[in-house]
């Protein structure tokens, strides 16, 4: 016995050396998904797929909400320890570019087998002088969900395509049936969301890009521009005291305005094909909801939220990010997890979700790619001054102009011309 465990000690010694196996590179992923909903398991799956085909890299992920990945983000950057890939809000894509975080992946887009795939305008919302700076995740197009059942006891043909239409229709609904006719955010990320759509409806932005490449707000300095954001403004007033909204809109932030149209408690919402799973969750209520285009004032018009990846520059594998961020737009993982809502052009849901919302992407508007933390945050108070404070219209919108500038100069963004 001792003769064989020497003859196997010098046998182990010949034979040639095996090298041990690398360590996977490890990509640290933000997420801000819901684990209760079918499309966060089919993501789980195919990040399982991807390490399987992919041994050589790991992906760790971590869920944060999205009321604290913004602030997480931040913190992370500046102490430089932020992951190298996160889920997040179009809203920060400008304040993200300027603070020079993002990767610059136009060099790995220049091969990318599936750029043709993705909606062209997706792309250029995600180019800021002429570089691809974050890669397009899902899409967050906004039409008008309407309860067909309390149109019809309220004797109404068929959805509103005007806003004086959606109010006259909100009080034969509130006749006919005792329920309000249609529902805002008033407060949180999605206020902002909605008033640039109502804005851009009434043939109206934010800011405009200047000929030395700042942005300004040119309400002060254009009457007729002025006027129509100061109608938009009555607009919402005329929701509240005309009763097309439930008086607590003002305050609702999307929670409440999502849980309460899915619950069947009001007849009209605008709001994104993520309604879906909410249809799921409550077959009975939604089951007469239908998909129309936003009412809309001079002409129609919807908010295009395009969700990003945020690719961050500190990464160290900027090329196993590639590989993993352009897997996450392949038509397999998009298809899975983004059906009603994919940056593909090749993947639309055939029901209502799909192309109910996708028919409406070329009426689509994107925020201006700038640092917007004060001005959403503005914009957000300008609906509470309206609807809380029953501010006049007019001196709102003028506010509402000053302090867009005010942000642009305050993050060095603000054009003198």
């Amino acid at each position: 016995m001792r003769m064989l465990k020497i003859g196997l000690m010098l046998a182990a010694l010949l034979l040639p050396a095996v090298p041990a196996a690398a360590e996977p590179v490890t990509l640290r992923f933000w997420v801000a998904w819901d684990p209760t909903q079918a499309a966060t398991q089919a993501t789980i799956d195919h990040i399982a797929a991807f390490q399987q085909a992919h041994p050589d890299i790991r992906i760790e992920t971590q869920n944060i909400a999205y009321g604290a990945l913004h602030d997480k983000l931040m913190t992370a950057l500046a102490g430089g320890d932020a992951p190298d890939i996160s889920w997040g809000l179009p809203e920060w894509f400008g304040e993200l570019s300027r603070m020079d975080a993002l990767l610059d992946v136009t060099p790995y887009a220049a091969d990318w087998a599936d750029s043709a795939a993705i909606y062209p305008n997706v792309i250029d919302a995600l180019t800021i002088d002429g570089k691809l700076m974050a890669m397009p995740h899902y899409l967050g197009i906004r039409a008008l969900l309407v309860h067909d059942d309390m149109l019809k006891q309220a004797g109404i043909a068929g959805p509103p395509k005007t806003w004086d239409e959606l109010i006259a229709a909100a009080a034969k609904i509130k006749a006919a049936t005792g329920k309000y006719g249609f529902g805002i955010a008033g407060t949180g990320v999605r206020a902002p969301q909605e008033l640039i759509m109502y804005l851009a409806q009434n043939d109206v932005a934010i800011a405009r890009r200047q000929a030395d490449g700042g942005y300004r707000n040119s309400w002060a300095d254009d009457p007729a521009e002025l006027a129509r954001a100061t109608a938009v403004f009555a607009f919402y007033r005329r929701l509240l005291d005309e009763g097309a909204i439930p008086p607590e809109a003002a305050g609702w932030g999307y929670e409440e305005e999502d849980s309460n149209f899915a619950l069947g408690k009001y007849a009209m919402v605008v709001d994104g094909a993520w309604m879906q799973e909410r249809a799921q969750q409550n077959p009975q209520a939604m089951a007469d909801v239908s998909i129309a285009a936003p009412p809309y004032g001079a002409r129609p018009a919807t908010f295009f939220e395009i969700n990003p990846f945020y690719l961050f520059k500190s990464s160290k594998h900027p090329q196993e990010l590639w590989a993993f961020a352009s897997f996450m737009t392949g038509k397999p993982f998009q298809a899975a997890s983004r059906s009603a809502t994919s940056v593909r052009t090749d993947v639309v849901a055939a029901d209502r979700w799909g192309h109910g919302f996708v028919s409406l992407a070329p009426t689509g508007v994107v925020f201006p790619p700038v640092a917007l933390g004060r001005i959403t945050r503005a914009m957000e108070e300008s609906i509470g001054r309206v609807l809380l404070k029953q501010e006049d219209p007019a001196a709102v919108a003028a506010w509402l102009g000053a302090q867009i500038n005010r942000a642009l100069r305050q993050s060095g963004e603000l054009s003198p011309s």
